[in-house]
């Protein structure tokens, strides 16, 4: 079972290709890994299940989601929990609410599961325009008359838009903050 499960982690490839227009960055839904995993599943001839329950955690309910793989004798499973926020999203209602909770535990579960590392996709599927290529001291040096002019907008590192602030901080957007500290 466990070669089985290796050799499906090793195979799986889903690229992040969805796209958030509002945070201007690329991702990956549970969807998609799903319709990724479905051939290597069949090829593999194991069976993969999700069950989510709802679970109590101090004050709060959470969506606990759970991933497992069996080949109708073994199986391995993994969990992951999300829970809704303290303040509802406008526009939408509270069922839509939790399915999203749920839809966001499963991505977890799976990418535990199946080992699906968030690390490298940033730069493999950022798709920033040439005209970005200016090194940092480039972008911090041009037009220095004026004070905004000193702050890129966009990451030298990534070429993604820079926002709240994150160049201020650390010279670089909040992905590349987060994949250094994960290096």
């Amino acid at each position: 079972m466990y070669k089985k499960l290796s050799k499906i982690q090793a195979a799986l490839k889903v690229p992040k290709n969805q796209y958030n227009k509002f945070g201007e960055y690329y991702y990956r839904n549970a969807e998609d890994i799903l319709e990724a995993l479905k051939p290597l599943l069949i090829e593999h001839e194991l069976t993969l299940t999700l069950t989510d329950e709802i679970a109590l955690i101090g004050d709060r309910y959470y969506v606990k989601a759970t991933a497992i793989l069996t080949d109708g004798t073994n199986k391995i499973e993994t969990s992951a929990f999300a829970r809704e926020p303290e303040t509802p999203k406008a526009k939408t209602d509270m069922s839509q609410q939790t399915g999203g909770c749920s839809t966001y535990a499963r991505k977890y579960a799976l990418n535990g599961l199946f080992c699906i590392d968030d690390t490298k996709d940033a730069d493999t599927t950022n798709k920033g325009e040439n005209d970005s290529e200016k090194t940092f001291n480039e972008l911090a040096n041009s037009n220095s008359a004026s004070e905004n002019a000193a702050t890129p907008d966009k990451c030298p590192k990534c070429k993604r838009k820079i926002t709240d602030g994150a160049f201020q901080k650390w010279g670089m957007c909040v992905n590349c903050k987060q994949k250094e500290k994960v290096a």
